[in-house]
Protein backbone atom coordinates (compact mmCIF):
# COMPACT_ATOMS: atom_id res chain seq x y z
CA UNK A 1 0.00 0.00 0.00
CA UNK A 2 2.09 2.98 -1.49
CA UNK A 3 0.92 6.78 0.54
CA UNK A 4 2.98 8.47 -1.69
CA UNK A 5 1.38 11.22 -4.14
CA UNK A 6 2.03 9.03 -7.25
CA UNK A 7 -1.48 9.57 -8.41
CA UNK A 8 -5.23 9.12 -7.47
CA UNK A 9 -6.50 5.33 -6.00
CA UNK A 10 -9.38 3.49 -7.00
CA UNK A 11 -10.45 1.33 -4.21
CA UNK A 12 -13.64 -1.06 -5.74
CA UNK A 13 -15.83 -3.53 -4.19
CA UNK A 14 -19.70 -4.75 -3.46
CA UNK A 15 -21.76 -3.50 -0.51
CA UNK A 16 -20.30 -4.17 2.77
CA UNK A 17 -17.32 -5.74 1.04
CA UNK A 18 -14.66 -3.56 3.34
CA UNK A 19 -14.07 -1.04 0.50
CA UNK A 20 -14.56 2.08 2.54
CA UNK A 21 -12.60 0.67 5.42
CA UNK A 22 -9.83 -0.10 3.81
CA UNK A 23 -9.55 3.23 2.06
CA UNK A 24 -10.03 5.09 5.28
CA UNK A 25 -6.64 2.96 6.31
CA UNK A 26 -4.95 4.28 3.00
CA UNK A 27 -5.77 7.74 4.15
CA UNK A 28 -4.87 7.62 7.76
CA UNK A 29 -1.50 5.66 6.67
CA UNK A 30 -0.27 9.07 4.52
CA UNK A 31 -0.48 10.64 7.88
CA UNK A 32 -1.76 14.17 6.00
CA UNK A 33 -4.84 15.99 7.46
CA UNK A 34 -7.27 13.62 6.07
CA UNK A 35 -10.56 15.45 4.09
CA UNK A 36 -13.61 12.89 3.70
CA UNK A 37 -15.68 13.77 0.34
CA UNK A 38 -19.39 12.53 1.22
CA UNK A 39 -21.28 12.02 -2.47
CA UNK A 40 -24.15 10.70 -0.64
CA UNK A 41 -28.18 12.35 -0.35
CA UNK A 42 -30.47 11.44 1.69
CA UNK A 43 -33.37 10.41 -0.10
CA UNK A 44 -35.19 8.48 2.70
CA UNK A 45 -34.77 7.79 6.29
CA UNK A 46 -32.98 4.26 5.30
CA UNK A 47 -30.14 6.33 3.93
CA UNK A 48 -30.60 9.32 6.71
CA UNK A 49 -29.86 6.82 9.43
CA UNK A 50 -26.65 5.46 6.66
CA UNK A 51 -25.28 9.31 6.58
CA UNK A 52 -25.67 9.68 10.19
CA UNK A 53 -24.04 6.54 10.68
CA UNK A 54 -21.04 7.23 8.58
CA UNK A 55 -20.85 11.03 10.39
CA UNK A 56 -20.46 9.44 13.78
CA UNK A 57 -18.03 7.29 13.08
CA UNK A 58 -15.71 9.85 11.71
CA UNK A 59 -16.26 12.46 14.51
CA UNK A 60 -13.69 13.06 16.26
CA UNK A 61 -11.27 11.19 14.30
CA UNK A 62 -9.26 13.84 12.40
CA UNK A 63 -11.74 14.09 9.37
CA UNK A 64 -12.46 17.52 8.22
CA UNK A 65 -16.13 16.63 6.26
CA UNK A 66 -17.42 17.67 3.13
CA UNK A 67 -20.88 17.02 1.59
CA UNK A 68 -20.49 17.98 -2.00
CA UNK A 69 -23.20 15.44 -4.30
CA UNK A 70 -22.86 16.93 -7.34
CA UNK A 71 -20.08 19.13 -8.21
CA UNK A 72 -17.78 16.78 -7.18
CA UNK A 73 -15.08 18.00 -9.35
CA UNK A 74 -15.83 22.01 -8.29
CA UNK A 75 -15.01 20.87 -5.04
CA UNK A 76 -11.78 18.88 -5.49
CA UNK A 77 -10.45 21.66 -6.93
CA UNK A 78 -11.52 23.85 -3.71
CA UNK A 79 -9.96 21.50 -1.44
CA UNK A 80 -6.53 20.00 -3.62
CA UNK A 81 -3.63 20.78 -1.55
CA UNK A 82 -0.32 18.43 -1.45
CA UNK A 83 -0.22 18.34 2.28
CA UNK A 84 -3.83 17.05 2.29
CA UNK A 85 -5.07 13.72 1.70
CA UNK A 86 -8.50 13.07 0.34
CA UNK A 87 -11.06 10.55 0.43
CA UNK A 88 -14.24 10.65 -1.61
CA UNK A 89 -17.23 8.16 -1.39
CA UNK A 90 -18.76 6.90 -3.29
CA UNK A 91 -18.61 7.86 -7.16
CA UNK A 92 -21.17 5.04 -7.82
CA UNK A 93 -23.81 7.54 -5.42
CA UNK A 94 -22.24 10.69 -7.23
CA UNK A 95 -22.89 8.72 -10.99
CA UNK A 96 -27.07 8.39 -8.90
CA UNK A 97 -26.61 12.17 -8.08
CA UNK A 98 -25.61 13.32 -11.57
CA UNK A 99 -28.75 11.00 -13.24
CA UNK A 100 -31.45 12.24 -10.89
CA UNK A 101 -30.47 15.85 -11.73
CA UNK A 102 -30.53 15.15 -15.41
CA UNK A 103 -26.57 16.34 -15.60
CA UNK A 104 -24.55 15.84 -18.57
CA UNK A 105 -22.96 12.52 -17.62
CA UNK A 106 -19.68 12.50 -20.48
CA UNK A 107 -19.27 16.12 -19.15
CA UNK A 108 -19.30 15.39 -15.68
CA UNK A 109 -16.83 12.83 -16.32
CA UNK A 110 -14.50 13.96 -18.86
CA UNK A 111 -13.76 17.25 -16.06
CA UNK A 112 -12.90 14.40 -13.19
CA UNK A 113 -10.67 12.49 -15.80
CA UNK A 114 -9.01 15.95 -16.58
CA UNK A 115 -8.87 17.10 -13.10
CA UNK A 116 -6.86 13.44 -11.69
CA UNK A 117 -3.81 14.10 -13.49
CA UNK A 118 -3.50 18.00 -11.87
CA UNK A 119 -4.51 16.53 -8.64
CA UNK A 120 -1.77 17.69 -5.89
CA UNK A 121 -3.34 15.87 -2.87
CA UNK A 122 -3.08 12.23 -2.24
CA UNK A 123 -6.59 11.41 -3.40
CA UNK A 124 -8.59 8.28 -2.65
CA UNK A 125 -11.52 6.68 -4.32
CA UNK A 126 -14.19 4.43 -2.95
CA UNK A 127 -17.06 2.39 -6.07
CA UNK A 128 -19.47 0.19 -5.64
CA UNK A 129 -18.85 -2.24 -8.55
CA UNK A 130 -21.74 -3.04 -10.01
CA UNK A 131 -20.94 -5.03 -13.22
CA UNK A 132 -20.48 -8.21 -11.83
CA UNK A 133 -24.33 -9.42 -11.62
CA UNK A 134 -27.20 -9.89 -13.44
CA UNK A 135 -28.36 -7.15 -16.07
CA UNK A 136 -30.69 -5.25 -14.39
CA UNK A 137 -34.36 -5.09 -15.49
CA UNK A 138 -34.79 -1.62 -15.79
CA UNK A 139 -33.64 0.99 -18.47
CA UNK A 140 -32.68 3.69 -15.59
CA UNK A 141 -30.69 0.73 -13.49
CA UNK A 142 -28.89 -0.19 -16.52
CA UNK A 143 -28.03 2.88 -18.01
CA UNK A 144 -26.90 3.30 -13.80
CA UNK A 145 -24.60 0.52 -14.31
CA UNK A 146 -23.03 1.64 -17.44
CA UNK A 147 -22.17 5.01 -16.12
CA UNK A 148 -20.48 3.31 -13.07
CA UNK A 149 -18.67 1.11 -15.50
CA UNK A 150 -17.26 4.02 -17.69
CA UNK A 151 -16.47 6.06 -15.29
CA UNK A 152 -14.51 3.07 -13.14
CA UNK A 153 -12.35 2.84 -16.17
CA UNK A 154 -11.93 6.37 -16.89
CA UNK A 155 -10.41 6.84 -13.07
CA UNK A 156 -8.47 3.62 -13.10
CA UNK A 157 -7.28 4.40 -16.33
CA UNK A 158 -6.38 7.71 -14.45
CA UNK A 159 -5.02 6.24 -11.21
CA UNK A 160 -1.83 5.18 -9.82
CA UNK A 161 -3.15 2.14 -7.64
CA UNK A 162 -6.54 0.08 -8.07
CA UNK A 163 -8.23 -2.62 -5.39
CA UNK A 164 -10.96 -4.59 -5.66
CA UNK A 165 -12.04 -5.64 -1.90
CA UNK A 166 -13.87 -8.59 -1.40
CA UNK A 167 -15.15 -10.24 2.07
CA UNK A 168 -12.29 -7.22 3.47
CA UNK A 169 -9.79 -8.92 1.61
CA UNK A 170 -8.12 -5.99 -0.61
CA UNK A 171 -7.05 -7.36 -4.32
CA UNK A 172 -4.32 -4.98 -5.94
CA UNK A 173 -5.50 -4.78 -9.28
CA UNK A 174 -2.96 -2.11 -10.81
CA UNK A 175 0.30 -0.66 -9.33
Amino acid sequence: MSTSRAGPILVLGGARSGKSSFAENLIEAAGLPMHYVATGQAWDDEMRDRIRHHQDMRRGKGWTIHEEPVELVALLRRIDDPARAILVDCLTLWVTNLMMEARDIAAEFAALAAFLPEARARLIFVSNEVGLGIVPENRMARDFRDHAGRLHQIVAEKSAEVYFVAAGLPLKMKG
